[in-house]
């Protein structure tokens, strides 16, 4: 915890007030660059952690007029937090800062709700800009990519052979982490040890040819409803 919480709850940015922004970044030495940077233009940092589990928990009652969040954390992803902190208050804005242009994570952003996904290497003023379009509730995304995102969901899709190979136990923890489910929840909710539920989604994971938990999530949001295999 790098900041001190900050009391108050804001609903839009009101003329001549300065814009509020939560920081979520696992490299202390990125949080403290963007604080001195927004800071030095104006902004207010109302709080800042590394920590998904901390951010998702912060973010709601500190209500910030944008929260910049990592895509990638050791616990988890920043559009993992996007997606639970929108589903506590829709008002949130979160803007994904990330140092790789991934296709399937961008297509995460959208879908989780943030108002843009940018790459790290991006100019300081252009960031500035990029809050600032953010706060407002401006959306950074080209109309012609959301589009096709949106109607790539709703094509009809064939069954994935790699989701042939998974077992029962898999294909139930894949369908949770679609539900952007941490490994600890979804423990809870099939009483396995959150150690087991990890094993489960590295074995997932490989069979399929991802990486990472986003972009299986981002697989599952593009799948039919039977692809996932098993009864919840």
């Amino acid at each position: 915890m790098d900041h001190p919480e900050t009391a108050g709850h804001t609903t839009g940015v009101l003329p001549g007030e300065p814009i509020r922004v939560f920081i979520l970044d696992d490299h202390e030495l990125v949080r403290r660059g963007l604080q001195e940077l927004l800071e030095g233009e104006g902004f207010v940092v109302v709080g800042m952690s590394g920590s998904a589990e901390e951010a998702t928990r912060r973010i709601p009652a500190l209500h910030p007029d944008v929260a910049v969040l990592d895509a990638r954390l050791p616990d988890g992803t920043g559009i993992e937090v996007c997606r639970d902190v929108r589903s506590v208050d829709p008002a949130l804005n979160c803007l994904i800062l990330t140092s790789y242009d991934d296709e399937q994570a961008l297509r995460g952003a959208v879908l989780a709700g943030a108002a843009g996904y940018v790459l790290k290497e991006i100019g300081g003023m252009d960031l500035l800009g990029a809050l600032r379009k953010a706060a407002k509730g401006e959306s950074l995304f080209d109309d012609a990519v959301k589009t096709r995102i949106i109607q790539g969901l709703t094509e009809p899709k064939k069954e994935d052979p790699r989701v042939s190979s998974l077992t029962p136990q898999e294909r139930r923890v894949l369908e949770f982490v679609g539900e952007g489910m941490t490994n600890r929840q979804i423990g809870e909710e099939m009483l396995l040890a959150e150690k087991t539920v990890k094993n489960y989604v590295s074995s997932l994971l490989a069979k399929l040819g991802f990486e990472r938990r986003t972009q299986a999530a981002v697989f599952m949001a593009h799948s039919p409803d039977e692809d996932a295999g098993t009864p919840r």
